[in-house]
């Protein structure tokens, strides 16, 4: 089987704060911005690899969700909960300093894992968990 990771998809509750987080912050390409019914999509993705997006999709409107669903998955984004991404680097010091000083929101700062890895991580705009894991 030859199988890849095209697409993933991530809440967000602010189009332009995601837009400036991924884009602006982490360096991100836009691929598509496409608004309707009042919401708004924007894949993004690694310069240089086109074939892997992330699709910053409105939270909570896939068909068939309860109100209390979509409260409770709206209370888990403010938490940091709900939805998450592992991106990588070779550089994770300098990736690390360059994103806490536009003000993002650490999580944690460069760490050795006990199981192997050395990652840090981040909130985004809508709350969700972004780490980095370092490329050795």
């Amino acid at each position: 089987m030859d199988i890849s990771i095209h697409s993933t998809f991530l809440p967000q509750t602010d189009p332009e704060a995601s837009l400036a987080f991924y884009r602006d912050i982490l360096g991100f390409e836009v691929r598509n911005d496409v608004a309707y019914g009042g919401m708004r999509w924007i894949t993004v993705g690694p310069v240089g690899q086109p074939g892997t997006s992330i699709v910053l999709t409105p939270p909570a409107i896939t068909p068939g969700l309860t109100d209390d669903e979509r409260r409770t998955i709206t209370e888990m984004m403010a938490k940091g909960t709900y939805a998450m991404i592992i991106l990588a680097t070779k550089d994770l010091d300098s990736t690390f300093e360059r994103i806490q000083a536009t003000g993002a929101e650490v999580i944690q700062e460069p760490t050795a894992q006990p199981y192997g890895v050395r990652d840090c991580a981040f909130r985004d705009p809508a709350g969700n968990h972004v780490r980095i894991n370092e490329v050795r």
